[in-house]
């Protein structure tokens, strides 16, 4: 009796025949369809955070080097390097409270010397160049330093990385 009823019952045979080859390929095309879409998606997620992570840390890096600089030329006694108003170079070096601070360049990092004291003022992620000091001001009057440099990000962009060239002139205070 049990075989007469699903002869009888077309229905519940084709039911349980499962997928058609047509079915599935149509599902596999949707299925490719969709994972294209989202790998795209993800593909362009991280270009943007690429280029925010080169933007940030050379944002980062060129204000945090501005202000230490600022604040230690700001304190300085004596200025020893640039030596002259009107000279220019690349090594800062002035004294505070008897301490001997030097800004220079080493391997494509600022560094600050203090006595023998070495510290890296940039991130891992950056690169400094085109460093320059020079003293400017008037014989006997307050002297000021015009400070100049740029930052540029490791970070592999298709574009290519991200610069950022700093200048501004520090006023020394008087003693």
């Amino acid at each position: 009796m049990m075989s007469k009823y699903f002869l009888k019952n077309k229905k519940f045979l084709k039911s349980n025949k499962g997928f058609t080859i047509t079915e599935l390929l149509i599902y596999m095309g949707i299925f490719s369809i969709l994972l294209v879409v989202l790998t795209e998606i993800f593909v362009t997620i991280l270009k943007v955070q690429l280029e925010s992570e080169a933007t940030s840390s050379v944002e980062q890096d060129s204000r945090f080097i501005l202000a230490r600089l600022m604040y230690d030329i700001q304190r300085a006694n004596t200025v020893n390097l640039p030596a002259s108003l009107g000279d220019q170079g690349s090594v800062l070096r002035f004294i505070i409270g008897g301490v001997t601070y030097t800004y220079t360049i080493n391997n494509d990092n600022l560094e600050l010397t203090m006595n023998a004291n070495a510290n890296k003022l940039n991130s891992f992620d950056t690169t400094i160049s085109n460093l320059t000091f020079q003293r400017l001001g008037n014989p006997g009057g307050i002297n000021s330093i015009n400070v100049g440099f740029t930052v540029t990000s490791k970070a592999k962009r298709a574009s290519g990385p991200e610069i950022k060239n700093v200048q501004t002139v520090i006023g020394l205070r008087p003693n």
